[in-house]
């Protein structure tokens, strides 16, 4: 087996990117301290082909060097928008039919591998703080909370590694109803 370059990928531009049929995912990101959490998000959802990042709260926006570290350019290819409160954001996807999914551990919770996806459904994702996780209000707000079961001795992963299994496994789900 011989690995490929760079040049061999295949990889999309930035304006084919940009007009290529998105995956119905949005991403929400609730109050992320991490400025390289942030940027490992953006480059998560440039692989997948993610609809959409809204940063709220104290959650950062390019362009910032320490975003740039980890988007590698993502910043450049994925649409994004900042909103200083996230239930504002939650409300207006609400209102357009976007399932609200917490990612959270909470009663009552769906398991990531038994959560199911509908065809013709958009879901926003939405990811907390690295301490808090998401605010009670937006997990009350949602139609639904998964949670990646764990098995270890930790309680958590880190919002760059939760976003990028969470978002794989969705975009799998989907892409196996087409």
């Amino acid at each position: 087996m011989r690995k490929l370059k760079n040049s061999e990928l295949d990889r999309l531009s930035i304006d084919a990117f940009k007009a290529a049929k998105k995956t119905p995912i949005i991403i929400v990101l609730d109050h992320i301290r991490s400025l390289n959490n942030i940027g490992s998000v953006f480059r998560t959802s440039d692989a997948f082909l993610v609809e959409k990042i809204y940063l709220c709260g104290i959650t950062a926006t390019p362009p910032h060097k320490d975003i740039h570290k980890t988007a590698l350019g993502s910043t450049d290819t994925v649409a994004w928008e900042y909103a200083k409160n996230t239930m504002d954001v939650i409300t207006k996807l609400k209102a357009e039919n976007v399932k609200i999914c917490a990612i959270e551990q909470a009663e009552n919770a769906t398991m990531l591998n038994d959560f199911k996806v509908n065809p013709n459904t958009k879901y926003a994702l939405v990811f907390g703080n690295e301490v808090k996780g998401v605010a009670q209000e937006v997990v009350n707000a949602s139609d639904t909370v998964i949670e990646i079961p764990q098995f270890g001795t930790k309680h958590s992963l880190n919002i760059a590694v939760s976003c990028g299994v969470v978002v794989w496994d969705v975009f799998s789900k989907l892409k196996a109803l087409e």
